[in-house]
């Protein structure tokens, strides 16, 4: 083991079980070709960027036509109570992308995985852009201290917008 002044045995053992637990923690995040197949697999793949942040941020999964995982993309950053997520912004880096569908998703820092009534309607307009583009939204989950919401689940909007999935 390499001798660094000022740290003993103990705090180099903490220092290499901290490593090795972020090593096992990014090897357990989905890969590129995983199968997205349910909301808690689209959290999983966005856990780390979005999970326990103490700012706002919206992010999308990109899938292919098997809803296979293509990657992940922070689209905002918001403060500690919102971000704003154009639909524009949201469309263009899928497309960009080459995606065939999407998931979105936010985290709240507030721990509330309650959607809020913006929330809402940020994703009756995705829901009606997706359908234009035939570009099918699968989901929109709200994370936040180690839990997610599915408002597929919880609303009845993909039955006002159907996604042709």
């Amino acid at each position: 083991m390499i001798a660094i002044p000022g740290i003993g045995p103990a705090k180099a053992t903490a220092i290499l079980a901290a490593i090795e637990l972020g090593k096992r923690a990014f090897q357990a995040r989905p890969g590129e070709g995983t199968l997205i197949d349910s909301p808690a697999a689209a959290a999983a793949a966005l856990s780390q960027d979005l999970m326990w942040q103490q700012k706002e941020k919206f992010a999308v999964v990109l899938l292919d036509v098997k809803n296979r995982l293509l990657g992940t993309q922070i689209i905002t950053i918001g403060t500690a109570t919102e971000t704003l997520a154009p639909p524009r912004d949201i469309f263009r880096e899928v497309i960009r992308q080459g995606a065939t569908r999407l998931i979105v998703a936010h985290n709240h820092p507030s721990a509330s995985l309650e959607p809020s009534s913006e929330d809402i309607e940020l994703t009756r307009q995705l829901l009606g852009g997706a359908q234009f583009l035939d570009i099918p939204l699968i989901d929109h989950l709200i994370l936040g201290d180690g839990d997610f919401q599915s408002l597929r689940e919880i609303t009845s909007l993909w039955d006002e917008y159907p996604q042709g999935v």
